[in-house]
């Protein structure tokens, strides 16, 4: 019989990710079919807190000069289209319906690598592995929704690509609870720290201050 302690005396989680030299923040699908009440897919309170809370960490990120690369899911019609089971996204994740945009409060045109993804995830088939390369990003802060879909798959590319991976809890948002919780304590017995929103700006100050303080010893020699 299964106990709920079995993964850990199996070992799962007993290693943290931890963060690295330098990080980068990738917000997935903060458009207004999520994001916007009138729309079906729209103002799932999860993912309004997480649409909140990001901007917050997004003002801090920009200030500190933090790669930033941002997408939406949209389509030119059901043909080019995966196989979506979901009504909603076959009828208005379309590039043309108003749905597709991205929400103003997360999205700073002139700072920002912004992609179109036509998968799950931010990585698959996009540029965004070598705009982080280019930057020497080797931590990746996920952010966005839906937990159990897009951010799940996002987080587990961004480990399959060998970054060190953070999500945090209050930074990506779900349809329903406990699809949100579920997924994000399995994605992180397995891939990712799963963190918050003050250990991130936490984390953001410290690597900002190491940054500036490296920039200023190379100036004076």
């Amino acid at each position: 019989m299964t106990t709920r302690d079995d993964y850990q005396n199996r070992s799962y989680g007993e290693i943290p990710v931890g963060t690295g030299a330098k990080p980068g923040i990738v917000v997935v699908d903060f458009q207004k079919g999520f994001t916007e009440e009138k729309y079906p897919l729209g103002g799932a309170p999860l993912v309004m807190r997480a649409l909140a809370n990001t901007e917050k960490l997004l003002k801090v990120a920009r200030a500190y000069g933090v790669p930033v690369a941002s997408c939406n899911t949209a389509y030119m019609n059901e043909r080019e289209m995966p196989y979506w089971k979901i009504t909603a996204v076959r009828e208005t994740f379309r590039h043309d319906h108003p749905s597709a945009a991205l929400d103003p409060r997360i999205h700073d045109p002139e700072y920002d690598l912004v992609v179109c993804k036509k998968g799950p995830s931010i990585f698959f088939n996009t540029p965004v592995s070598d705009y982080f390369a280019k930057e020497r990003v080797d931590t990746v802060i996920v952010t966005g929704c839906n937990t159990s879909g897009c951010i799940r798959a996002t987080s587990i590319d961004s480990f399959s690509h060998r970054y060190r991976t953070l999500v945090p809890e209050d930074c990506v948002g779900d349809i329903e609870e406990q699809p949100h919780h579920d997924n994000l304590r399995d994605i992180g017995r397995r891939y990712v720290d799963v963190v918050d929103l003050d250990y991130t700006l936490a984390y953001l100050e410290r690597w900002a201050k190491t940054r500036d303080g490296g920039l200023n010893m190379a100036a004076a020699s």
